[in-house]
């Protein structure tokens, strides 16, 4: 069966999607307490969509339901909206889309509250070393091919520093972004986690932080441990590498996405370990989506696209045209 470019990088945003939905169910929580909510553990949608999360009813900040996704596919399609304007990644043109995103706007995400306070599209943060420039870079490696490396590099950075300006965040942002960009190209698995770690090891070198790089070693640590487990089960991954901070949530991400082979058995990994576990399945999901587009669970992608209404499929349309 001839997979084409087309089918990767629709396959990447439903993974993206469905992941993030899937792994919001237990999004915070620790290993065991993913167990108390759901003794049979995580096995897709638990409930009816569009019902509450039972863990969130009575939410102060937002009552999260069943099938929906979380900031980091609205940012993703932000960021895929400021290209498809441009024709280019421009931090002011990802800037100015990221304003118009408010799904997850509090001052406990400290990042984006900041940045929205500021309301400046053209702003640049000096700081921040979390995860979210890397749940929503995708497009740019959709944008970009494998062999355009430099243009990579710098598309990751600009898609990153609007709200994230710290070294580990533009180099998680940056390894993501290439692995995306190498599976839509078609590579193998270890080609995708080796442009991964060559695109963090250039980011770390070229924005430098104030402690010793230490983002591309921690996303050749985790693979190496996940390598060397008898079975990729949730329990061992929680208690190796949980997902809870910058040097274990995106290298365990692109871990998972170069030793699985479906993006609906990463996301439901992801979900039972718990941790960080919606940028873990979203990241994932969308790197396999690109690799084994099949392997996206359409049941799941049809109930957030009910629940969401993102029409991923005319982004993947338009995006795709534009791929260099």
């Amino acid at each position: 069966m001839t997979v084409t470019v087309a089918d990767r990088i629709l396959g990447c945003l439903k993974g993206i999607a469905t992941g993030d939905a899937i792994g919001k169910q237990t999004e915070t929580l620790e290993h065991d307490d993913v167990l108390r909510w759901y003794p049979h553990g995580v096995r897709g949608f638990e409930g009816i969509p569009g019902s509450v999360i039972p863990r969130y009813v009575g939410n102060a900040k937002h009552e999260w339901r069943i099938g929906e996704t979380t900031d980091d596919t609205e940012m993703t399609v932000a960021v895929a909206r400021a290209i498809l304007t441009d024709r280019s990644v421009s931090h002011a043109s990802v800037g100015r889309e990221l304003l118009r995103c408010t799904k997850c706007l509090h001052p406990g995400l400290k990042s984006l509250w900041e940045f929205h306070q500021a309301a400046d599209p053209a702003r640049i943060a000096r700081n921040h070393d979390g995860c979210g420039a890397a749940i929503r870079v995708a497009p740019v490696g959709i944008f970009y091919t494998s062999h355009r490396a430099d243009e990579l590099l710098n598309g990751a950075r600009e898609a990153s520093v609007s709200t994230h300006g710290g070294s580990l965040a533009i180099a998680a942002a940056a390894a993501t972004a290439a692995a995306v960009s190498a599976a839509i190209d078609g590579a193998a698995p270890h080609e995708v986690l080796e442009h991964a770690e060559h695109a963090a090891a250039e980011a770390e070198r070229r924005w430098r932080g104030p402690t010793t790089p230490a983002f591309a070693d921690a996303v050749r640590t985790v693979h190496h441990h996940l390598q060397h487990l008898p079975a990729l089960r949730a329990a061992e991954i929680a208690a190796r590498c949980f997902p809870n901070q910058p040097l274990t949530i995106v290298p365990l991400a692109l871990g998972l996405a170069t030793l699985m082979e479906s993006a609906e058995d990463a996301a439901l990994l992801a979900a039972n370990i718990g941790g960080d576990s919606d940028s873990v399945a979203s990241i994932a999901g969308g790197i396999l989506g690109a690799m084994y587009p099949i392997t996206v669970n359409d049941d799941w992608y049809a109930i957030v696209e009910q629940v969401n209404d993102h029409d991923l499929v005319a982004v993947a349309n338009e995006i795709a045209a534009l791929r260099h």
